[in-house]
């Protein structure tokens, strides 16, 4: 990997930094201004790659898969882990399908896991999660603060996982700490995101062992179960699709429940509308998903192409700014506005094309009960200190330290 460069951002047409710190905390100023100047930027920074902000650029890449390939959707190079490229190695094509692999092999693969996150299944993890979200909430209610993020949102997607998984609920904590590895520290830092991505690993190489002798009715079971023409899943493969399902479950989540909680803090006629008006709560989750969308993911050129005038080079990478797209005001009218009655909101927050987010039912089902749980019990709060508030970025956005105040 290249050395980065630290010098900060002059032109973020041609020299954009998803890391920098300014762009993380706000970076809606910087999209507005590259969709009219350049919608799709360049850098050279994290190795370089390409940012589209409008809407029907994202949208049209995404439908591209001919151009445009999955096998690597994290936003910045990183160094493989051992033995990834041996065929000898344990660790050999161990990758998280469906999301980052091309047909055929995620066709096949998406069809293991969409049962397992219809609306229909997702349904039996309701009462859990309300169950969840009440506990959480009882630890901190007589305090009359808490960190909203670190004390409710982060907590609760680590332990409907596990619940999916058939893990112990006292996985959670590890859980979180591996993800932040991965997807936040890891980005930046190879050497945290390398012992995270094997730590994960070895653990689902040995809650596949005791399945196979203790079969039960979780996610692994299942898996274990499938076949795929007429064969057994490969392990690897089993591994990587655990692997994805920790990981893009988790913080993608928590992030949105986090933004959700801190747009309410601060917009009292929406948080007492929606306290009013329950039944508004399908359209305002759809509308916190649209504006405060915290994923990006990143595409690689799989052979030379020019679009929109960019000379787009084999190997480059693309980067999905799928929350640019959603603020885009030539399709959402008013778009950097939260508007929780949205009639028409066709957002892109789990992503668009084949590779669409296959968890997306648990994701709004989390969401929608963590907002009403908290509603029903702290109608009213704000930000104890809004410059307190951080925010992590680059992969995922999203708060990670909330502080608010409640009588």
């Amino acid at each position: 990997m290249t050395t980065e460069r630290k010098e900060p951002v002059t032109d973020w047409a041609k020299d954009y930094d998803i890391f920098d710190p300014s762009y993380v905390k706000d970076p809606y100023p910087v999209w507005d201004e590259l969709r009219g100047k350049c919608p799709v930027a360049h850098t050279d920074r994290w190795g370089g790659s390409w940012m589209p902000t409008r809407f029907e650029d994202v949208f049209a890449i995404a439908q591209d898969i001919q151009h445009f390939s999955s096998r690597d959707i994290l936003v910045a190079p990183t160094i493989p882990i051992d033995g990834a490229t041996d065929p000898s190695s344990p660790n050999y094509a161990i990758g998280a399908a469906p999301i980052a692999s091309d047909p055929p092999v995620h066709t096949w693969s998406r069809r293991l896991i969409l049962p397992s996150f219809s609306m229909r299944s997702t349904e039996p993890y309701v009462e859990h999660t309300r169950k969840l979200c009440r506990s959480l909430i009882d630890g901190f209610i007589e305090e009359g603060r808490a960190d909203a993020a670190v004390d409710y949102a982060q907590q609760i997607p680590p332990r409907v996982i596990a619940m999916l998984l058939g893990i112990p609920q006292e996985m959670a904590g590890t859980f979180t700490n591996w993800v932040r590895d991965l997807l936040e520290v890891g980005l930046q830092k190879p050497e945290v995101r390398g012992p995270a991505r094997m730590a994960i690993i070895e653990f689902f190489r040995e809650q596949i062992a005791d399945r196979r002798k203790n079969p039960g009715d979780d996610l692994i079971s299942v898996l274990l179960a499938a076949e795929v023409d007429g064969e057994p899943v490969p392990d690897n493969h089993l591994v990587g699709t655990c692997l994805l399902v920790l990981v893009a479950g988790i913080d993608t989540t928590w992030s949105s429940i986090g933004s959700a909680l801190w747009h309410l803090a601060q917009h009292d006629d929406d948080r007492r509308r929606l306290v009013n008006e329950p039944e508004l709560i399908g359209s305002a989750v759809e509308e916190l998903l649209r504006a405060y969308s915290p994923v990006t993911m990143a595409r690689i050129v799989a052979e030379d192409v020019e679009y929109d005038g960019c000379q787009m080079k084999e190997g480059q990478r693309v980067l999905m700014n799928f929350p640019a797209a959603n603020r885009d005001p030539e399709k959402f009218p008013d778009a950097d506005k939260v508007i929780i009655d949205r009639a028409k909101n066709p957002h892109v927050a789990f992503g668009a094309g084949i590779h669409r987010c296959a968890g997306s039912n648990l994701a709004r089902m989390e969401m929608r009960v963590a907002i009403e749980e908290w509603l029903a019990r702290i109608p009213e709060y704000r930000l104890e200190n809004p410059d307190a508030v951080t925010w992590a970025g680059g992969q995922v956005r999203g708060p990670r330290s909330l502080p608010v105040a409640f009588p």
